[in-house]
């Protein structure tokens, strides 16, 4: 059978475009899921703690507002429930395949369709979506001597839950935005935790709290209040995105103090003040939010190490100045890699050109969903098109809505094939460069929103609502149409 669309992952991207084909009157198409459950990094992350860092009326559809968020910042099991939520409302069910991960994918040039392979299954449409997003490949650091810990280890999305760390001593690597959030758990249990800190990181709180049961009533009854809710904090996605600019310098030392005051709230030695308060001006990273890790720091149990580690020994971890911790577990809360994109997948397009290849100098695309050389290829969650100020799932929609307009008039057009030409991938590059180079994003060298060229890749220099004015329409004069 020759699907119209095959759509790869069903987090909230695969979701949010498989509603949105059906809202063009487009049936013919599926998901392939790797896993037995939708729900992307929302299903895969179960660490202790897990969280969304945008407030859940608006790191949720706008279509589908849910007044039942128990949570400002809602936990990790009720965004999944969220998910499975809007598959089964919107019937997307029927159209997923389960346990089916893209094993390659191959541009035929002949008969002008994508060939998809997984481990016992050859699929054929005329497009091929990918929704796998950005950050879901977990990074382990290559330290020397890590496989001669006696004891276990593991990643925070792979989470280990048949280990007990009650009364254990536990070594956390890694202190960025899934690290807060678990560390104040696990120190409830451990009898040491030491965390193991390269750099600091900027740190707002988040004044998180149970919704009251009125409260979700009144919204339930009068759903504008919740849209209302939604564009508040939208607006102030906004006024965070006036940081990421070199310039606003008054700002963002404001925002630097508050984080110095809330810091100086829950710690009372100097050392350690110094040692959280980070060299580097905010925004250039990823800003995080957390309620409880300062408080965390402050516990008796817990340790600060900025030390670097030199090497993994078999009782624990040595730090550069010869110091060595003695542990029974090791987590490493290290991320993700987020490049290069479509890392692991073996995509084939037009000419034998493989998408690693064509990406070598640097990932390339149109509004970070189409590029040369992939034929009817749509990416979401694409080079460019991450956020540092406001909610994802604000460019998951606008991209679903432009690619569901291509695959709408590759079917009613016949047309064969929709690429990108080449002048107009150019000048957009050229482009998102050029402002980049004027970000806050430039100011440190290391970073995931970096690419090992030094580019800025992942991150979109403007306001989400600029990429939702540029994505609404298709502009057919930019693709080469066969």
């Amino acid at each position: 059978m020759r699907y119209d669309a095959i759509i790869i992952g069903s987090g909230f991207s695969g979701i949010c475009m498989g509603i949105k084909l059906q809202e063009k009157g487009i049936h013919n198409f599926i998901i392939i899921e790797k896993s037995d459950e939708v729900g992307g990094t929302w299903r895969e992350n179960t660490y202790p703690g897990a969280e969304c860092d945008i407030p859940s009326a608006l790191y949720s559809f706008s279509f589908e507002p849910y007044p039942y968020w128990e949570y400002k910042w809602s936990h990790q099991p009720q965004i999944l429930e969220y998910l499975r939520y809007c598959a089964n409302k919107h019937k997307l069910y029927e159209h997923i395949r389960f346990n089916q991960e893209l094993v390659k994918a191959t541009w035929n040039e002949d008969q002008k369709d994508w060939v998809i392979y997984t481990k016992d299954t050859q699929y054929t449409s005329k497009t091929m979506i990918t929704a796998i997003g950005q950050l879901h490949h977990p990074s382990t650091p290559n330290i020397p001597g890590l496989e001669s810990f006696s004891k276990p280890y593991f990643h925070s999305a792979k989470w280990d839950h048949s280990i007990n760390l009650s009364n254990k001593k536990v070594g956390v690597i890694g202190n960025a935005a899934s690290a807060i959030q678990f560390i104040p758990e696990i120190a409830k249990q451990a009898k040491e935790l030491i965390i193991f800190q390269r750099t600091a990181n900027w740190m707002l709180p988040k004044q998180d709290r149970l919704y009251k049961e009125w409260e979700k009533k009144l919204v339930t009854e009068l759903p504008f209040l919740l849209k209302l809710y939604r564009l508040k904090i939208w607006l102030l996605g906004g006024a965070l995105f006036l940081m990421m600019k070199d310039g606003n310098k008054i700002l963002r030392s404001i925002y630097q103090n508050k984080t110095k005051k809330y810091i100086k709230q829950h710690i009372k030695d100097p050392e350690i003040i110094d040692k959280l308060i980070p060299k580097y001006p905010l925004g250039a990273k990823r800003l995080l939010f957390s309620d409880n890790y300062y408080e965390a720091i402050a516990k008796e149990n817990v340790q600060l190490v900025d030390d670097p580690i030199n090497i993994i020994v078999p009782e624990g971890i040595k730090t550069k100045k010869g110091d060595i911790f003695e542990l029974d577990h090791i987590i490493f809360g290290t991320g993700f890699k987020a490049n290069p994109f479509l890392l692991g997948l073996e995509i084939t397009g037009r000419s034998g050109m493989r998408i690693q290849s064509s990406w070598a100098n640097g990932a390339k695309t149109y509004l970070g969903m189409t590029t040369q050389y992939f034929p009817n290829l749509f990416i979401m969650y694409g080079p460019n098109t991450n956020l540092g100020h406001n909610s994802i799932i604000l460019m998951s929609e606008a991209q679903s809505k432009y690619i569901s307009q291509c695959v709408d008039s590759i079917t009613k057009q016949k047309w064969h094939s929709l690429e990108i030409k080449e002048e107009i991938l150019q000048k957009h590059y050229q482009q998102l460069q050029d402002r980049l180079k004027n970000m806050i994003w430039n100011k440190i060298d290391n970073s995931w929103y970096k690419s090992a060229h030094g580019n800025i890749e992942n991150n979109w220099p403007g306001r989400t609502m600029e990429y939702t004015r540029l994505t609404k329409k298709v502009n057919f004069s930019h693709y080469n149409k066969d």
